[in-house]
């Protein structure tokens, strides 16, 4: 009988201290993204060299992709804006000195929408070079998504990390709201902002997890620490269903993807169950544009007073309505938003999670669009943690599964998408990604 390969996670614990394979993960990395980067455009910046991996560190020279909008003192870090070109940060973010401290090796940074709103940039989709990576984390995504780097940052502050990793067949995880510091991260509506994954797998987002979010390094000391602190689920999980006023946005062969993995998923043991949400879904998502909205224009406000021309019309039309937004509208909306997430364990009606789609389809056909944020938007205006895994294929592009947990809950919230991923699972070799993205 032969022994199962070992999971990424696991071998780059059991590869600790060893130089050759360090360095082996690096060398592959820059090789791919050499042949990948002509017709990706994931990165705005590589650094002509890194130097040697730190192999006894704990990510032992792991490269990661760094959004754009996040610090770094060694690299240009232009927020996604033609007013920052060159724009070299004083510090690094928070969340790059605990990757540095880690070991990691911040490979470059990667492509975002400009100051993370709807602005694209040049990335295109791995899986179909005329078809959008989503946003605002669209580098990130791309870039995991064509088998780059394992493990890149984003951002959320209404879909930018789940619904590109729904579209570039990754996982993508959105811890919940400030359990990572932001310092360092430039401010889109600062209510709303998250610091996220980008993954090959839910177990890789769960070392993520360990080190940024729960902060306990000790869980990868060993394989048996790690298989310890991150056990498979005991027994299949109760999952609830959500339904939403937005359905009808869904293209055909998402909604019919969506009912083939609940089948699934029952069929596999879990209990899944149709829940009435107990919350205006609508009223939330409303409540989300007037935060957003607000706050960009306090963000983004000073910047446009000296450079309103190099700003975008999406930007331009973002500030200028949230400087019109009456204060009682936004005092409501935050009112809501501290209300619906102290009660979210109650929304999740007996729930282990949630589950619902990530986005309405496949990525969109144009690089003009990054496609709609709306099955997101709920999730972000509560800070619940969220999880989304590859489940399926059209038209050679790939389809999302999202999973929601209640506020604070993410270790059991990415538990409960292992689970859902080990069933439904449906990531392909990103070889073949790599084929279309570089076939322009």
């Amino acid at each position: 009988m032969t022994e199962a390969t070992p999971s990424f996670v696991t071998a780059l614990i059991a590869q600790r201290g060893n130089a050759a394979a360090s360095r082996a993960r690096l060398d592959a990395a820059i090789a791919r993204a050499d042949a990948l980067e002509p017709a990706l455009h994931a990165f705005t910046y590589r650094p002509p060299s890194y130097g040697e991996p730190d192999a006894a560190a704990p990510l032992a020279g792991l490269p990661v992709g760094v959004k754009d909008l996040i610090d770094t003192i060694d690299m240009p870090t232009a927020y996604g804006s033609p007013i920052y070109r060159g724009h070299r940060p004083q510090a690094d973010a928070a969340i790059v000195t605990k990757l540095r401290e880690y070991g990691a090796l911040v490979f470059g940074k990667t492509v975002t929408t400009e100051f993370a709103w709807r602005q694209p940039g040049p990335t295109v989709n791995p899986w179909g070079n005329t078809h959008t990576p989503g946003g605002s984390s669209s580098g990130s995504a791309a870039a995991v998504g064509a088998g780059i780097v394992p493990l890149a940052l984003g951002t959320q502050t209404v879909g930018s990390v789940i619904r590109p990793a729904a579209y570039c067949g990754v996982v993508g995880y959105k811890p919940s709201y400030g359990s990572i510091a932001r310092d360092g991260v430039h401010p889109l509506a600062a209510s709303l902002d998250h610091i996220g994954f980008f993954a090959q797998s839910v177990e890789t987002a769960a070392l993520a997890h360990a080190l940024f979010v729960a902060g306990r390094p000790e869980a990868i000391d060993s394989v048996q620490s790690w298989q310890a602190w991150f056990a498979p689920l005991a027994v299949p999980p109760r999952l609830g269903v959500v339904r939403t006023p937005f359905d009808a946005r869904l293209q055909d062969a998402q909604k019919a993807n969506f009912e083939a993995s609940l089948a699934r998923l029952r069929a596999a043991g879990a209990e899944v169950v149709e829940i009435d949400f107990g919350a205006d879904l609508a009223q939330i998502v409303d409540a989300l544009q007037v935060i957003l909205r607000v706050e960009a224009w306090h963000a983004i406000g000073p910047a446009a007073e000296f450079h309103r021309a190099q700003l975008s019309d999406h930007m331009r039309a973002l500030i200028d309505e949230g400087a019109a937004m009456p204060e009682a509208r936004y005092r409501d909306a935050l009112a809501l938003q501290a209300e619906l997430r102290a009660g979210s364990a109650a929304l999740l009606a007996g729930c282990d999670a949630l589950v619902s789609v990530p986005a309405t389809g496949i990525a969109p056909e144009g690089l003009d669009d990054t496609g709609d944020p709306v099955f997101c938007a709920p999730w972000s205006l509560l800070g619940l943690p969220a999880v989304t895994v590859p489940s399926g294929w059209t038209e050679g592009l790939p389809l999302g599964f999202q999973t929601i947990g209640a506020f604070g809950e993410d270790l059991g919230t990415l538990r409960a998408a292992a689970w859902i991923e080990g069933v439904i699972g449906a990531r392909r070799d990103p070889d073949i990604g790599a084929r279309n993205a570089s076939s322009a």
